[in-house]
C-alpha cells in the first residue's frame, strides 16, 4: 500500500510540472516573447556609441522590438550595421526615418523609428533582410552635438571679434555715463511716472494747491504790459514735493503728498492770477514767443518749507526789469506761519497762510513800483525824405 501511494504522488508531481510548462509557454506567447517578428538591417554611417544587443527599438515612441546583433562592415569600417527584430504589423515603410534616441536617467540609447507617409513597404535585400538607412547625423550623441555647436560658436566669435570689442567698449562708456548721472535718473523716472500717470500699484498721492493772493492795490498802471518770468529756485524746491527742514539743515519731503504742479510754476500761476484779478495792468502773462512786455517781474523762491521749529517759512526775492533790461527795483518778501504738526494737512495749511502774507505784498509792491515809473512813451514816427 505504501509503494502504491508513492507512485501516485510521483505521477501527480509529474503531471503538475508538465502543466506548468504548458502554462509558461502560453504566457510567453501572449506576452510577446514568442510572437512572430520581422527582421530588418539598419545601416549607420557614423559611430553608434552606447548601442548594445538587446537595446530597445521604438516606433513613434512605442517599444516594438530590440536589437539582436551589431556588426561592422569590413568593406567600409565607418559603417555600422544593426539587426533589429520588431513585431509583425508595425508599419515600416520605405521612407521611415531611422535615428538614435536617449532614454532614462542614464541616457541609454535606443533605435527610434518614425513613421513615414509612403504606403510602399521596405524592399528586401538580395542577400538578407530589408535594409533601413539612417541619416548621417542620426547617431550623433549629445556630446558630439554640443561640441559641434561650440565649434560653430567659436567660429562666429573669431569672425566678429572686432565688432564685439567695440560693442563692449560702447557698453562700458554707456555704463560710465549712467554712473556719472545717477543722481539725475531719479528725476527722469519721476517725470516719466508723472507723464504716464504713475507706476501700477503705487500708493495714491494726495495733491494740494495754494490760494491766489488777494492784494489791495492803491495804485495802478492801466497802460502797461507786464510779463511774469519763470521763477528760479534751488533744485530741492524746483519740484512738486512739499519740503520739510530737519534739525541740522537736512531737507526731506513729506511722503505720499505733493503740490498740484512744480512749485515755481505753481507760484507763477498764482501771482499772475492775482495781478489779473487786480486789473492794475493792461495785460499780464508769462513769457511767450513774440510777446514784448513793458516791464518784467522776476521772482526768486528762496524758502518755501517747514522749519525744524514747525514754522512755515516763505521768502521770495523780486525784481522789476524795464523794457531795456535794466533793473529798476528789487525787494525781498518774507512771511511765516506756525504749523500745528509736520503732518501734510497742517504743513500745507501753514505754507498757504505764509504765502497769503508774502504774495499780496509782492503784488502790491509790483503795481506800485510800475505805476510810479509810468507807461513808456511810444516812439515818434520818423519823417520821410519827401516831407
Amino acid at each position: 500500500m505504501e509503494t502504491r501511494a508513492r507512485y501516485v504522488q510521483m505521477g501527480a508531481f509529474t503531471l503538475a510540472v508538465i502543466a506548468l510548462g504548458f502554462a509558461f509557454v502560453y504566457w510567453l506567447e501572449n506576452a510577446g516573447g514568442l510572437r512572430e517578428r520581422t527582421v530588418y538591417r539598419v545601416r549607420f554611417e557614423s559611430p553608434v556609441s552606447g548601442l548594445l544587443r538587446g537595446s530597445a527599438v521604438l516606433f513613434n515612441g512605442i517599444r516594438v522590438g530590440e536589437v539582436t546583433a551589431l556588426e561592422l562592415d569590413p568593406a567600409r569600417p565607418q559603417r555600422v550595421q544593426a539587426m533589429i527584430a520588431i513585431e509583425r504589423g508595425v508599419p515600416v515603410r520605405a521612407d521611415t526615418h531611422v535615428g538614435i534616441d536617449f532614454q532614462g536617467l542614464t541616457g541609454s540609447p535606443v533605435i527610434a523609428l518614425t513613421g513615414g507617409s509612403s504606403t510602399q513597404p521596405v524592399a528586401a535585400a538580395k542577400d538578407g533582410p530589408p535594409i533601413l538607412t539612417a541619416a548621417p547625423e542620426a547617431s550623433q550623441s549629445m556630446s558630439q552635438t554640443a561640441q559641434g555647436m561650440l565649434r560653430r560658436l567659436d567660429t562666429v566669435l573669431s569672425e566678429n571679434a572686432q565688432p564685439l570689442r567695440s560693442m563692449i567698449a560702447n557698453l562700458d562708456t554707456f555704463s560710465g555715463a549712467l554712473a556719472r548721472n545717477s543722481d539725475r535718473l531719479d528725476g527722469i523716472v519721476a517725470g516719466l511716472e508723472r507723464m504716464t500717470g504713475g507706476a501700477a500699484g503705487r500708493a495714491r498721492v494726495a495733491i494740494f494747491d495754494l490760494r491766489v493772493p488777494q492784494a489791495k492795490l492803491t495804485q495802478k498802471a492801466p497802460g502797461v504790459q507786464l510779463v511774469v518770468a519763470d521763477p528760479t529756485a534751488l533744485a530741492t524746491l524746483d519740484s512738486e514735493k512739499i519740503q520739510v527742514e530737519a534739525t541740522g539743515g537736512a531737507i526731506s519731503a513729506l511722503p505720499d503728498v505733493q503740490w498740484s504742479d512744480a512749485l515755481p510754476r505753481l507760484l507763477q500761476t498764482k501771482i499772475i492770477r492775482s495781478l489779473e484779478d487786480s486789473t492794475a495792468f493792461a495785460g499780464v502773462s508769462r513769457p511767450l514767443d513774440g510777446l514784448i512786455g513793458d516791464f518784467q517781474l522776476v521772482i526768486d523762491i528762496r524758502r518755501f518749507q517747514i522749519s525744524p521749529s514747525l514754522v512755515a517759512d516763505v521768502e521770495l526775492g523780486a525784481k522789476i526789469v524795464d523794457g531795456n533790461g535794466r533793473i529798476i527795483a528789487t525787494r525781498v518778501f518774507r512771511a511765516s506761519a506756525p504749523a500745528p504738526s509736520a503732518e501734510a494737512p497742517a504743513a500745507v495749511a501753514a505754507l498757504d497762510q505764509a504765502f497769503a502774507g508774502a504774495g499780496p505784498e509782492l503784488v502790491a509792491w509790483a503795481a506800485r513800483t510800475i505805476s510810479e515809473q509810468g507807461a513808456p512813451k511810444a516812439a515818434a514816427p520818423k519823417k520821410g525824405n519827401d516831407e
